[in-house]
């Protein structure tokens, strides 16, 4: 019932949210000291009543080699589960083009933890620049019918092995951000354990490897209730109207709840400041907050067997990190990790991954060479900025691209084995 009252509630607001549009535009038209003030709470009433679909990447160039290129995207393979996207670069200048097809090859592994792939923008418009990217995109579970079957985090990694195979081992580097550190490893893990070629590298950024460190509020939450309270209280039934009509599911408004209520002084201040800068005509800062929750408002339905078993696995029993997890039947072996030069990052801020969580992917790996393993720790960075913003793009990207370079069997100092 829930789930149909939120459904019923999207149908009202959506007249609320284009009346609110229209009068604020209308008195937008008005003298800026009559007009303004008011025309600044529509646009606030309009923020909040509008529904918020999937964003786009809008990545239509980037800069590469000195050059303006052309990007698009390619769906490359698909599942019901996922689209694997390939942000492809094109150059009419022959010597830029040669230089392209040589970059190194990343598969960007994106988080399935209630918002798009499309958080990683920032992400991916940096690693554009210098390789060759692929981009796991997620689907919506409401939009994936019942026939499709479920979707379990075993899954998640089987989809990772699929995907690095397909893209050819030796030459793929991984980056996985946030919560795919965990099934990133495993798949990496999974290959070496079975003799197979793994990555040439493989990037784990402010993932939950070990919850047991420094453990956050995100851990403590997870930890504090058993599974079958997050089983009753957080997973409902798609409603009827969508293509996963009966799918249980942990809805994407519920999760979006869950973001807010860790922080709800900073969004009410936003919120505020938005109206304040519309009032005062501040519209670069005010455009600005519209981008950041047009994205953070935007959040998808996941399956309730991968979010069952994510809480199961890796907040509550550190399946991981303890080694016991088994996929597909399959013991995961980090030890067995030999030919996969391994960078983890954290955030000297983040509030969700504690210090040390992703780190200790560097203690499992024990099969790995001094020379394989690098950390880096980002002063002044919190979860989000290890990924997008500033810092992102001025300290942690190039230090990622550079452990890249050094680790791709095809650039000058590279290795292959």
């Amino acid at each position: 019932m829930l789930y149909e009252l939120h459904a019923l509630q999207r149908r009202w607001l959506r007249p609320i949210a284009g009346l609110s549009r229209l009068n604020a535009d209308l008195l937008r038209l008005a003298p800026a000291g009559l007009g303004r003030p008011a025309a600044a709470g529509w646009e606030l009433l309009q923020r909040i009543t509008k529904d918020h679909p999937r964003p786009a990447f809008a990545i239509d160039s980037v800069v590469a080699h000195g050059q303006p290129v052309a990007v698009r995207e390619e769906v490359v393979a698909h599942t019901p589960w996922c689209r694997l996207v390939r942000f492809a670069r094109r150059s009419d200048d022959r010597r830029v083009a040669e230089r392209l097809a040589a970059d190194p090859r990343v598969l960007l592994c994106a988080p399935l933890s209630g918002h798009f792939a499309t958080l990683l923008r920032d992400t991916v418009r940096s690693l554009a620049a210098d390789h060759d990217v692929y981009v796991t995109d997620w689907s919506d579970a409401r939009e994936v019918p019942l026939s499709a079957g479920f979707f379990g985090l075993d899954d998640y990694v089987l989809h990772l092995e699929r995907f690095v195979h397909a893209l050819g081992s030796r030459r793929t580097h991984v980056i996985a951000v946030c919560q795919p550190a965990v099934p990133a490893l495993a798949a990496v893990a999974r290959m070496a354990s079975a003799g197979q070629p793994t990555p040439a590298s493989l990037v784990l950024m402010g993932g939950p490897v070990d919850g047991r460190i420094n453990p956050t509020q995100v851990n403590r939450l997870a930890t504090e209730r058993p599974l079958v309270w997050f089983e009753k209280n957080l997973i409902h039934r798609v409603p009827a109207g969508f293509p996963g009509e009966g799918r249980r599911v942990y809805p994407g408004f519920l999760q979006l709840a869950a973001f807010v209520s860790m922080n709800p002084q900073r969004h009410f201040a936003s919120y505020r400041n938005y109206w304040f800068d519309r009032v005062r005509g501040r519209d670069d800062e005010a455009a600005a907050h519209e981008r950041f929750y047009d994205e953070y408002n935007a959040v998808l339905d996941m399956d309730a067997l991968y979010y069952l078993e994510t809480v199961r696995l890796v907040f509550q029993d550190h399946a991981l990190a303890r080694g016991t997890w088994q996929v597909a039947g399959e013991l995961v072996r980090p030890a067995d990790v030999r030919d996969t030069a391994l960078l983890t990052v954290e955030g000297a801020e983040d509030d969700i991954t504690g210090a040390g969580q992703t780190h200790a992917a560097q203690d499992l790996c024990t099969g790995l060479p001094d020379a394989a393993r690098q950390r880096l720790t980002a002063p002044g960075a919190g979860h989000y900025g290890i990924f997008s913003g500033s810092r992102w793009r001025e300290s942690i990207y190039p230090q990622i691209r550079e452990f890249v370079r050094a680790h791709d069997p095809t650039s000058a100092g590279g290795h292959s084995s």
